[in-house]
């Protein structure tokens, strides 16, 4: 709790420009402002990425990085529907986000946290949330380990950034060490959920562990958030791969599949761009779905290294963006003398192209925006064009 004046404070700035705030003159004793301080950041932050935590009252903030990388409300909610029972366990606290929205899924779930200073303030808001089915434990995982009862889930998310803050790319690296340990959890649990940054690499991650039965590569609004690993005590010769997108009106775009059902799939491919250019979400592009993409919704890829689609009619389903082609332009110097004439300004991509979007925007000599889109890319014959289109915004 803090006192009134501190709470005042908070409350009169909480849209205030943190940089410029930090520069005020701290002369009020009654006012503790490093604790002000990292309210007003912690409440800033999860304004919209977690606004039913937003919304209550009396929530303390850890430090700036414990709330970065904790997860927001619409993946830790994705994370709540894979797993349901009597006990589940996440031994790796926190802030505590992914804790909170999954505990609400068990009879009872315990919190195991290191740091006393997280376990406190763990303690302080999921009273403030009023969850009655939560007990708080100060250990270390690897030591908790040795104690741990049966549960029917294990969460973990283990650190991801070494110790000079930079990212981490391979599991073996993370905090603690999930490939030492996860056949002891296994031995205590019906399934582990591992949290992965999609930085980290999903093959190696894969090859490290004998018991994943499933992946999912989950993004919010087209943007990859995190990697889940589904461990189950059996080992498992196919694992299913699911590319989930999670949009702003709560709709949920799934496609799953298994790496083997990719690599024998055949799908046509078409060196003639038609009505409708698509592009799939970054979800199934991290997941490698190339193919598979291409024959679930009989459309047709533009060449075996570029990773856009066409079609005469359109998909509407399709779980990704979708376009309506205007015109296709040859990646020759005519031809980009004339765009110029005729497109002042666009939003640029480019897709197994010899020009990075910003070469190609320099290149034709135009500004970014606009409701024009250009696709740089490389067709099946081996020909360069750029396909110039307007995104078709579909209503649900």
């Amino acid at each position: 709790m803090c006192d009134n004046q501190t709470e005042r404070f908070i409350s009169e700035n909480i849209q205030s420009d943190l940089k410029k705030l930090l520069l005020i003159n701290r002369s009020d004793a009654t006012i503790d402002y490093e604790f002000a301080f990292r309210q007003i950041a912690g409440l800033q932050r999860i304004r919209y990425k977690i606004p039913s935590i937003y919304s209550k009252s009396n929530i303390q903030f850890p430090p700036q990085l414990n709330i970065e990388q904790s997860s927001s409300e619409s993946t830790a909610l994705y994370k709540k529907s894979l797993c349901e029972g009597n006990t589940f366990i996440d031994i790796t606290g926190g802030f505590g986000i992914d804790f909170y929205f999954i505990s609400q899924h068990f009879e009872n779930a315990i919190y195991i946290e290191r740091y006393e200073e997280l376990c406190k303030i763990a303690d302080h808001n999921f009273k403030a949330l009023e969850a009655k089915n939560i007990s708080i434990v100060n250990a270390d995982a690897v030591q908790f380990l040795e104690s741990m009862p049966i549960s029917d889930c294990v969460f973990v998310d283990p650190a991801r950034r070494n110790l000079n803050g930079g990212k981490i790319v391979f599991l073996e690296e993370c905090e603690p060490d999930i490939t030492q340990l996860y056949k002891k959890i296994l031995d205590k649990t019906n399934l582990l959920l591992i949290k992965l940054s999609p930085m980290l690499d999903i093959t190696a991650a894969i090859k490290a562990l004998t018991n994943v039965n499933s992946v999912h590569i989950v993004s919010v609004e087209n943007e990859c958030k995190e990697v889940l690993l589904v461990l189950k005590p059996n080992s498992f010769s196919t694992i299913y791969f699911k590319a989930i997108n999670i949009l702003k009106n709560n709709i949920i775009e799934e496609f799953e599949f298994t790496k083997e059902s990719e690599n024998s799939v055949i799908c046509t491919y078409s060196s003639v761009i038609q009505n409708y250019l698509y592009e799939p979400n970054s979800s199934i592009l991290k997941a490698g779905a190339f193919k598979s993409v291409a024959n679930t919704y009989s459309i047709n890829k533009l060449h075996n290294n570029t990773h856009l689609y066409t079609s005469e009619n359109i998909i509407s389903n399709f779980p990704g963006r979708i376009f309506k082609v205007l015109k296709v332009w040859n990646f020759h110097k005519k031809d980009l003398v004339e765009m110029k004439k005729y497109i002042l300004k666009a939003n640029i991509s480019t897709r197994n192209f010899p020009l990075k979007p910003e070469e190609l925007k320099k290149k034709i000599g135009i500004a970014d925006g606009g409701d024009t889109y250009l696709f740089g890319c490389t067709l099946q014959d081996e020909s360069k064009v750029i396909i110039q289109c307007e995104k078709i915004i579909l209503t649900v």
